[in-house]
Order: structure tokens, then C-alpha cells, then sequence
């Protein structure tokens, strides 16, 4: 009898235990406040100065998950409204997407911007490019040549016609999505490539030759806008901030880039 008594204590004892750990545990995940993920899709012309500011960001426990697509790609993800809760691209197309009512237009804010910029072959002849003349020179002599989709390539397009060339350098030329133009440069498939000043120098194994002359230069902004479906929340502000805030200006320049 005395046992049975000391055994009915130890089974009330061990299931009061076990209350106690499951409702402290219930307690303690409904108080737990949920993780805040931000959704982003980007093009990737910014992408290493930018990843480098977002690892720091993550340290206030907000947490970044960055898509990287073309422009085009993005765009059409964009007229999907499924393009995230915030969009980086060039201003021209937030601008043209804003006015179809698919992004929100008090949320535009202008982050940095990039030239285009000439890779060559790793040690080959740097080519003299002063102005339009030196460049439609050199289109018309080399081999072959590569731009890539999204704005620098769409105004290339432009330039190329406007100088007169467009079907003389049709056959030599390739249009490259989906990998850095520099990439194409590296494995011999082209002579000179043309891509934003920071996507050449992300090709490490081939020479920067330098950026269009001035007289020829596009500039393409890039900004942060939030499509109209999604709200702009105390996070995605807080994101905005630290990206644009002054520590990360030499950064941004460092790798051929201009804060704005």
C-alpha cells in the first residue's frame, strides 16, 4: 500500500511536470514575435556593393531574400504582382510601371546610378575610345562584340542605329541574358563586350577598358519602388535607409558606381 501511494505521487508529479513544460512552451510561442522577411528582386548591376550592406542589415534581425533577374525578367514579374515587397531596377521603367498602376509612386526613391562600360580579353590591346568617332571606329573593326538585355543594351540598340552601323555590326554581335557580358568575353566568344561599369568589373579574368566617351555615355538610375499590391512597411523603410546611407558611399564607388 505504501508503495502504491509512492508510485500515484512520482505519475502526479511527473504529469504536472509535463503541463507545466507544454503550456510555458505554448506561452512562450505565442508571445514569440514572428521573423520579418523582406522579399526583393533586383537586377544585378549593384549586386556586390549591395549584398555587402545587406549582411550587415540582417545583424537587426530582419531578414533580406534577394532575387536576381534581367530586367525584362523583372518587369514581367512586376505586371504579375509577384515581384516581391520591394524592386530595385533602372528609374525608367519604375516610372513607365508606375504609370500602368503596377507600382506605388510615393514609394520611389532613386539609389545609385552606373555608366556602360568596355571589357576586353585579360591583357589584350586596350582600345582608344575618346569619342563617338574613336567607338564607331572600333565597332566597325572588331570581330565580334556583346551587350547584354535591360537598358544599357536597349540603348546600345539605339546608339548603334543612330550612328549608322546597326546592320553593319548585325552578323558580329550577340545579345547575352542571363550572365555577365564579361563572362562571354572570358571564354573568347567575343572581342569587346558592353555591359554597366560594375557588372564588367565583376568579371575579374578580363580588363576593364574603360567607360563609353562622354559624348556617347548613358547613365541609367537605379531606384527602389513597391509594387502596388504590397504595403510600405517600418522594415522595407528601414532597408531603404541603410542602403543609401553615407557609410556605404565608397563602396558603392568602388565598384563603378554613384550614390544618390
Amino acid at each position: 500500500m505504501v508503495y502504491a501511494n509512492i508510485i500515484k505521487r512520482l505519475l502526479l508529479q511527473a504529469a504536472l511536470s509535463t503541463a507545466i513544460t507544454i503550456s510555458t512552451t505554448m506561452i512562450v510561442n505565442v508571445n514569440a514575435a514572428p521573423a520579418v522577411e523582406i522579399n526583393v528582386m533586383a537586377s544585378v548591376a549593384f549586386k556586390e556593393p549591395y549584398l555587402k550592406r545587406v549582411a550587415q542589415f540582417e545583424k537587426n534581425g530582419i531578414k533580406v531574400k534577394t532575387t536576381w533577374l534581367p530586367t525584362v525578367e523583372i518587369v514581367k514579374h512586376i505586371i504579375s504582382a509577384d515581384a516581391g515587397d520591394l524592386v530595385i531596377i533602372d528609374s525608367k521603367n519604375i516610372d513607365a510601371l508606375t504609370a500602368q498602376g503596377k507600382l506605388r509612386a510615393e514609394s520611389k526613391i532613386n539609389y545609385l546610378s552606373s555608366g556602360i562600360g568596355i571589357g576586353i580579353a585579360k591583357g589584350a590591346k586596350r582600345p582608344v575610345v575618346n569619342n563617338k568617332e574613336d567607338l564607331k571606329n572600333l565597332l566597325l573593326n572588331v570581330h565580334s562584340l556583346a551587350y547584354s538585355t535591360g537598358p544599357s543594351g536597349a540603348y546600345l540598340v539605339s546608339l548603334f542605329d543612330q550612328m549608322g552601323i546597326a546592320q553593319q555590326i548585325q552578323s558580329k554581335t550577340k545579345v547575352i541574358q542571363g550572365e555577365p557580358v564579361g563572362n562571354v568575353v572570358k571564354r573568347g566568344e567575343v572581342e569587346i563586350g558592353f555591359q554597366q561599369i560594375p557588372e564588367i568589373l565583376s568579371v575579374p579574368e578580363i580588363d576593364f577598358a574603360g567607360p563609353l566617351p562622354d559624348d556617347v555615355q548613358y547613365v541609367t538610375t537605379f531606384a527602389f519602388s513597391v509594387p502596388s499590391s504590397k504595403p510600405i512597411t517600418p522594415e522595407i523603410e528601414e532597408l531603404i535607409n541603410w542602403l543609401k546611407s553615407p557609410e556605404s558611399f565608397a563602396d558603392i564607388r568602388a565598384h563603378g558606381l554613384e550614390p544618390k
